[in-house]
């Protein structure tokens, strides 16, 4: 899981955007500044086309150097590698339609939504708290990559359209409040994954009212801020 905001991008202009929810993969190159490690990096850059089509037509590019005679036929064979790059981007790192349903039961699809929903409310309403300025509706958006048979590339983050459509800027404690209460325990990426494929639908967007925020929870932001902030002068002590 990566946590987007502009905060968190090399290139947040990127993420401007008239209408919520924004989709980001295959529209607009995220660029991690911080929170990604290099197992999320290297999952980001094989979400571009150009490494997947490289890798595809690899058989093609190794036949040349093995037999140099045959380069130029291999190289005049467009349909070849047109078909290649189609079968490998279509029924290798995609699911076939007809093949969705066996991903993962209905029943199992629909509580992993529900559970996604519940933790994705959970987590707006600690942000919301803690953000009393912030008013209108919230989006905690998650989009998935359509890849199967790789690791889940899941990107999160905070949208809203108050004042005007935009992905929140985030600090370190709101993603911490994400990176901690979203997934884990039953619900995983890789579920969420399997029941957005089977659905065909990779862009979860939950929307929480922040008028709905209680005092208790305002209360408890507050003092965690507080206890936040005493840490450091006891350890000093």
């Amino acid at each position: 899981m990566f946590i987007v905001s502009p905060s968190t991008v090399w290139n947040p202009a990127a993420l401007e955007t008239r209408g919520i929810p924004k989709r980001m993969l295959g529209r607009i190159a995220v660029l991690p500044r911080r929170g990604a490690d290099a197992a999320t990096w290297a999952r980001i850059l094989f979400e571009g086309q150009v490494l997947r089509f490289t890798a595809a037509l690899a058989p093609f590019i190794v036949a040349m150097f093995v037999w140099p005679r045959l380069a130029l036929p291999i190289a005049q064979a467009p349909v070849a590698m047109i078909f290649v790059v189609g079968f490998v981007e279509m029924r290798v790192l995609r699911v076939p339609k007809d093949r969705r349903e066996t991903l993962t039961t209905e029943t199992d699809a629909a509580r992993t939504l529900d559970l996604l929903r519940f933790r994705a409310t959970a987590v707006l309403t600690r942000i919301a708290a803690r953000h009393p300025d912030r008013t209108g509706l919230l989006h905690l958006v998650v989009e998935q990559s359509e890849l199967a048979r790789v690791t889940p590339l899941t990107l999160v983050s905070v949208q809203s359209d108050t004042p005007a459509p935009a992905l929140l800027d985030l600090d370190a404690a709101d993603r911490a409040i994400i990176a901690e209460g979203l997934f884990g325990g039953d619900l995983s990426e890789r579920a969420l994954h399997l029941a957005n494929m089977r659905a065909n639908d990779f862009v979860r967007d939950v929307a929480f009212d922040t008028r709905g925020v209680s005092a208790h929870a305002r209360l408890s932001a507050i003092m965690a801020v507080a206890d936040a902030a005493a840490a450091p002068r006891e350890a000093r002590a």
